[in-house]
């Protein structure tokens, strides 16, 4: 028994006949007497009296074009609203704080505007978990600073950003240039572990001789410069996030002969996920706001 069986047996309750059901269904007599004919044999039922020219439902029949009409009503429905479905359903994000905090809210605003029925779901973590998430199924797009390191990820090179190095106002460093192997005297606030941007500091302080102290460590770059301002230790942070404390004079900026850093970000998907209308949407944007 198959759907069609039963949109040519709502066909024939119409119209009294098996030639008119063929008619209106565009399709020959005979294929409409074949199908009413199994459809009697798979159920074991009469589901036509015929008399003279015309058939007349059974009780079987009765019950069986209640539940047939249910069903085929149901199909119709689906197959009209799975038209919208890409666009009223959700989508899932999630982004390293960074990025979380500078791009994404204006990212998702003018997506919200393509899709006004869309449900659109962040959250912001550090890369590691993004990566994990994406792998896990539990978000559909995810926005990292650094390297991806999963080769089940697909990845796209958006722009980048620079970290830079935070102290006191009145600390000695304070607006100057000093070699790399003062640092080694130096408490440092870190970001938690898993941060790809603590990852880049300490990868890149050690290829320097360099031996940093963590003295906090913590997912809020806030709370890291509050602790700089407050003379706790130093710090490596994005400059967009920190410019306007920079701004302020709540903390100063220095550098560190040899070292700079600059790291990109990307845009990742697991490689077997179906790319819907609002996700190419998604990645679009993406790619206009770091042209």
């Amino acid at each position: 028994m198959t759907l069609r069986h039963l949109r040519i047996f709502l066909a024939v309750c119409r119209e009294g006949s098996a030639t008119a059901a063929a008619e209106k269904l565009y399709i020959a007599q005979p294929t409409v007497s074949v199908a009413i004919r199994e459809l009697e044999s798979h159920y074991k039922v009469t589901l036509f009296d015929r008399i003279g020219r015309r058939l007349f439902l059974t009780d079987a029949g009765e019950q069986m074009r209640s539940y047939a009409q249910h069903i085929v009503a149901l199909l119709d429905e689906m197959e009209a609203r799975s038209q919208d479905w890409e666009e009223t359903g959700t989508l899932r994000l999630g982004s390293s704080i960074t990025i979380g905090t500078v791009q994404l809210p204006g990212i998702t605003a003018r997506l919200q505007e393509l899709y006004p029925k869309l449900r659109i779901e962040v959250m912001i973590c550090n890369s590691d978990t993004v990566e994990a998430a994406i792998l896990d199924n539990e978000i559909d797009l995810g926005l990292i600073e650094g390297e991806c390191h999963h080769e089940k990820l697909a990845d796209i090179l958006l722009g980048g950003d620079e970290l830079v190095f935070l102290c006191h106002p009145e600390h000695p460093f304070a607006g100057r240039s000093v070699a790399a192997g003062r640092l080694n005297e130096e408490p440092f606030l870190f970001r938690e572990r898993g941060s790809a941007g603590r990852d880049l500091v300490e990868s890149t302080l050690k290829a320097s001789g360099v031996e940093p102290r963590p003295l906090w460590q913590s997912i809020s770059t806030q709370t890291l410069v509050s602790g700089v301002a407050e003379g706790l230790g130093v710090a490596v942070l994005p400059l967009s996030l920190v410019r306007p404390a920079l701004d302020r004079g709540s903390v100063s900026q220095f550098w560190v002969e040899g070292i700079r850093f600059t790291r990109r970000f990307r845009l990742l998907y697991h490689r077997n996920k179906y790319l819907t209308r609002p996700m190419e949407a998604m990645i679009r944007l993406c790619r206009e706001t770091w042209a």
